[in-house]
């Protein structure tokens, strides 16, 4: 038990000292492998709850395929945001333009 929480929480620090020195350019190509991945997992989830034997595993399986979808759908919703930073400004329109009726 000491010696898995010790790998977790080194594991913590890896990954955050990792991310931290990721520059802001390649945050959106790591966001999208990363959704991929997330899409995987929750292919998996599905497949074994769908073949569970026990009420367990299906109520856990449930739970894993609720989780997967929020972090799937959550990280899509981040992704988008930082698209959206990259994206051309539109110009703002002149008031002292005269519109057409």
């Amino acid at each position: 038990m000491i010696f898995a929480l010790t790998i977790f929480v080194l594991a913590a620090f890896v990954g955050v000292e990792v991310v931290s020195k990721v520059s802001s350019t390649l945050h959106t190509p790591l966001m999208s492998g990363a959704n991929a991945i997330h899409g995987i997992i929750l292919v998996g989830a599905i497949l074994v709850t769908a073949h569970s034997p026990a009420w367990i595993i299906t109520v856990l399986g449930f739970l894993a395929v609720l989780l997967a979808t929020i972090n799937l759908v959550g990280g899509f919703v981040i992704t988008d945001r930082m698209l959206e930073m990259f994206a051309a400004k539109k110009a703002p329109k002149r008031s002292d333009e005269v519109t057409a009726a």
